[in-house]
């Protein structure tokens, strides 16, 4: 049951040579989320062995240009491929001018139907959810309506142990129960699922903050999550140009994480004024140690972690 993170970009506003705008997938189970699709990011999903048509989810954090200028070539892509498939957008409310204009130019091949999702909320709330996850967004702080999403596996059904299954002689119904998390209770007994049955996995989770100045509310909303991706635009000497255009420094990215209490922090969007960002790793691990630097094409799998 894969929870991978494909990295497609990882720039801020310029792209570099080494470095592409804005752009990911997350792969939960088969079911591809594309978070952000900046300049080019169709050229990387090719890199990385990505399938245009299985791409059922995309969502736009915001509507600035290094965040979504691959999107109209993505689309014509998938037109051109026979795409019949509904396809999912989240955005702010300014994405519908865009898409209307998509629409009334560029949208003779398009034959799948498209379901934009407007982002309004002022906490976090649940979007869309199947029967194993759940997308979520809330908003952050930047200098235009701009989201941050969660992707979480739902609580998974309890396993019934074998043993409980022959000591008490268990039913099909009872067993149903069980596995839905409740005791079984009988007349001359109660079986408690806590002693008969156990949850197999902890659930995944995946939090994308990107762009945003940090705010208090954050670390709750991203509380716990098995792996944070937060923009670290600038090292901590910036922090004045940080605040100033509304982004986070390696320290804030950093203090973020740990508030959260996240499992692992990885860190991307970075200036174009640093060729080489390897000494943000040694800032961010001061406060954070479980850290990691994004690179275009990274591959980050999320364990499933057994708790049997």
């Amino acid at each position: 049951m894969n929870f991978t993170l494909n990295v497609l970009g990882t720039a801020s506003a310029l792209p570099t040579t080494e470095r592409y705008p804005s752009a990911q997938v997350l792969d939960v189970r088969g079911r591809l989320f594309m978070i952000d699709c900046g300049e080019g990011a169709q050229m990387q999903i090719r890199r990385a062995g990505i399938s245009f048509l299985k791409i059922e989810h995309i969502c736009l954090s915001h509507i600035h240009g290094d965040h979504l200028f691959g999107l109209f070539g993505l689309l014509s892509t998938m037109g051109m491929l026979g795409r019949s498939a509904q396809l999912n957008i989240y955005a702010p409310t300014a994405f519908q001018p865009v898409l209307d204009f998509f629409l009334a130019h560029f949208a003779d091949g398009i034959k799948f139907p498209v379901n934009y999702v407007r982002l309004e909320m002022d906490k976090p709330e649940i979007v869309y959810e199947s029967r194993t996850v759940e997308l979520l967004a809330f908003p952050l702080n930047h200098r235009i309506s701009t989201y941050g999403f969660i992707i979480r596996e739902k609580m998974p059904r309890h396993n019934v142990r074998k043993e409980a299954i022959e000591r008490y002689g268990l039913s099909l119904h009872e067993i149903g129960t069980l596995k839905r998390g409740e005791d079984v209770v009988r007349p001359d007994m109660v079986i408690r699922n806590s002693e008969a049955a156990y949850i197999p996995y902890a659930p995944r989770s995946y939090a994308y903050c990107s762009d945003t100045a940090p705010f208090p509310q954050l670390a709750e909303w991203v509380k716990g999550v098995s792996l944070l991706y937060h923009e670290s635009t600038f090292p901590a000497e910036m922090e004045e140009m940080a605040s100033k255009t509304f982004h986070s420094t390696t320290l804030q990215a950093a203090q973020t994480a740990f508030d959260a209490g996240a499992g692992r922090l990885l860190v991307g969007h970075y200036s174009s004024r640093y060729p080489n960002v390897g000494f943000f790793l040694d800032e961010l691990r001061s406060i954070f140690p479980d850290t990691d630097l994004a690179h275009d094409l990274d591959v980050v799998e999320i364990p499933l972690v057994s708790l049997k």
